[in-house]
């Protein structure tokens, strides 16, 4: 696959997860209980993945999970509690505002995580290009949020 087609896929997964949290929020608000939206989520997510990991070639990847360090299988905790958060958000300031806010604020945190290098990110250093396009970024999101 070459590149351009990791960037279309990153568009695509994008669109999703703006698609998931709106679904999740609108179970939450429809159970009236984000919560309970929030660990069908988890359950039905669970299953998922654990069927496509079981159907892929490499099943025995697995048994490395004791050498990763601890800390990063907090990955889990984030996720339900950022789905959890997005269920509670949406219903009170609507899907534009509330995932145009989510993407500034990825933004602004991807650009730190690939100037330092972490979590398998390859090192890219912080430009007054890409802090100018943070800057534009925020103004955007703010635009979308206030009007």
């Amino acid at each position: 696959m070459g590149k351009i087609s990791y960037y279309l896929l990153a568009f695509l997964v994008g669109g999703t997860i703006a698609v998931h949290l709106s679904m999740n929020a609108d179970v939450g608000a429809k159970l009236g209980n984000p919560r309970a939206a929030n660990a069908v989520f988890w359950i039905i997510g669970a299953v998922v993945a654990t069927v496509i990991w079981l159907a892929s070639p490499n099943r025995s990847a697995i048994t490395a999970i004791g050498k990763i360090n601890p800390a990063l299988l907090l990955a889990g905790v984030l996720g339900a509690s950022l789905v959890l958060a997005t269920a509670v958000i949406i219903p009170k300031i609507g899907a534009g505002p509330a995932n145009v806010t989510l993407l500034a604020a990825q933004l602004i945190t991807a650009v730190a995580i690939s100037h330092l290098g972490l979590w398998s990110s390859p090192q890219q250093s912080i430009t007054v290009i890409k802090i100018a396009g943070m800057v534009i970024m925020a103004g955007g999101a703010s635009l979308a949020i206030l009007f």
